[in-house]
């Protein structure tokens, strides 16, 4: 794999958007950045406010608020090259993916608070987050949700099935355990491989089923 410290922008492969928001399981997203990184995507990166909370709760990353600051620490968490994570506010309109025109064909909402999974279902679009998921699936792009609540209410889960009808994948953080894990790291990358297989990226998190 090519030194990402030296690569332009031109040979990154296609932008993925990741949105972290207020759910549990922050260290979901921040594997998923590095898993996008090391397979030489740029990464656009939102996180929420209540994200931002429950990161310092949950893990010892303490990333800054503002955008440029907040890529530079995410760069030197996942070994990102300059320029390959860029990073938006919660209301920067003029970001390309609050655009139909300007948006990737991938977005992951990891982890997806019930609260956005509402704000989605019912194309709320009060934040940058909210949006670029309306675009996602205005433009019928690959848009996928990682919720953690649990248990589900009804309301949770005709959030879900909306969704799901129109297009989007809906993919709990509910790790797998017949890999055998030994630590927590290893239930991490069982849903962020789900997460990889569902965008069609190569990686080596962990052997497909029956690949031993």
């Amino acid at each position: 794999m090519a030194d990402r410290r030296h690569q332009a922008p031109a040979a990154w492969r296609e932008p993925v958007t990741v949105a972290l928001t207020g759910a549990s399981g922050a260290q979901y997203g921040l594997r998923l950045i590095k898993a996008l990184v090391v397979a030489d995507h740029e990464v656009w990166v939102m996180i929420s406010k209540a994200a931002h909370l429950v990161m310092a709760t949950e893990t010892d990353a303490a990333l800054p608020a503002r955008p440029e600051r907040l890529a530079e620490a995410l760069a030197e968490r996942s070994g990102a090259a300059p320029g390959q994570i860029r990073c938006f506010g919660r209301e920067d309109w003029m970001a390309p993916v609050a655009s139909g025109s300007g948006a990737p064909s991938a977005m992951v909402i990891c982890p997806c608070s019930t609260g956005t999974l509402s704000a989605v279902a019912t194309g709320a679009s009060n934040n940058l987050i909210e949006r670029a998921a309306d675009v996602a699936l205005k433009e019928r792009r690959r848009l996928i949700l990682v919720p953690r609540e649990t248990p589900l209410s009804a309301i949770h889960l005709e959030h879900m099935l909306a969704l799901s009808r129109l297009g989007a994948v809906i993919l709990p953080a509910a790790p797998g355990f017949y890999h055998r894990p030994r630590r927590v790291e290893d239930l991490v990358d069982f849903i962020v491989a789900r997460i990889l297989n569902q965008l069609g990226i190569e990686h080596r998190l962990m052997p497909r089923w029956g690949e031993g």
